[in-house]
Protein backbone atom coordinates (compact mmCIF):
# COMPACT_ATOMS: atom_id res chain seq x y z
CA UNK A 1 0.00 0.00 0.00
CA UNK A 2 2.75 2.05 0.84
CA UNK A 3 3.89 2.13 -3.26
CA UNK A 4 0.32 3.56 -4.10
CA UNK A 5 0.53 6.37 -1.78
CA UNK A 6 4.47 7.37 -2.87
CA UNK A 7 3.35 6.94 -6.44
CA UNK A 8 0.00 8.85 -5.51
CA UNK A 9 1.68 11.34 -3.89
CA UNK A 10 4.33 11.55 -6.82
CA UNK A 11 1.63 12.23 -9.82
CA UNK A 12 -0.12 15.21 -6.86
CA UNK A 13 3.64 16.96 -6.91
CA UNK A 14 3.98 16.51 -10.67
CA UNK A 15 0.72 17.35 -12.27
CA UNK A 16 -0.56 20.70 -9.41
CA UNK A 17 2.57 22.95 -10.62
CA UNK A 18 1.89 21.69 -14.14
CA UNK A 19 -1.66 22.92 -13.67
CA UNK A 20 -0.54 25.98 -12.11
CA UNK A 21 1.59 27.17 -14.77
CA UNK A 22 -1.11 26.40 -17.25
CA UNK A 23 -3.39 28.48 -15.26
CA UNK A 24 -0.90 31.16 -14.39
CA UNK A 25 -2.37 30.93 -10.89
CA UNK A 26 -0.94 33.66 -8.78
CA UNK A 27 1.76 34.12 -11.51
CA UNK A 28 3.46 30.76 -11.06
CA UNK A 29 4.54 30.77 -14.17
CA UNK A 30 5.66 33.74 -15.23
CA UNK A 31 7.84 33.55 -11.97
CA UNK A 32 9.05 29.54 -12.87
CA UNK A 33 9.42 30.52 -17.13
CA UNK A 34 12.09 33.39 -15.27
CA UNK A 35 13.83 30.70 -13.50
CA UNK A 36 13.67 28.90 -16.22
CA UNK A 37 15.41 31.35 -18.26
CA UNK A 38 18.35 32.24 -15.65
CA UNK A 39 19.16 28.39 -14.99
CA UNK A 40 19.71 28.18 -18.79
CA UNK A 41 22.24 31.59 -18.38
CA UNK A 42 23.78 30.14 -15.58
CA UNK A 43 23.98 26.37 -16.93
CA UNK A 44 25.68 27.79 -20.08
CA UNK A 45 27.99 29.69 -18.28
CA UNK A 46 28.95 27.09 -16.34
CA UNK A 47 29.42 24.84 -19.53
CA UNK A 48 32.05 27.78 -21.10
CA UNK A 49 34.50 27.28 -17.48
CA UNK A 50 34.09 24.09 -17.51
CA UNK A 51 35.31 23.76 -21.37
CA UNK A 52 37.77 26.93 -20.65
CA UNK A 53 39.11 24.86 -17.71
CA UNK A 54 39.74 21.42 -19.90
CA UNK A 55 41.00 23.42 -22.60
CA UNK A 56 43.71 24.85 -20.50
CA UNK A 57 44.46 21.36 -18.60
CA UNK A 58 45.61 20.56 -22.46
CA UNK A 59 47.88 23.32 -23.34
CA UNK A 60 49.68 21.86 -20.49
CA UNK A 61 50.29 18.86 -22.15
Amino acid sequence: MNKFIGILAGLVFLIAPIYAWIIDFAGFGTAALMFLKGGLVWLSLGIGVVLLLIGIMGLKD
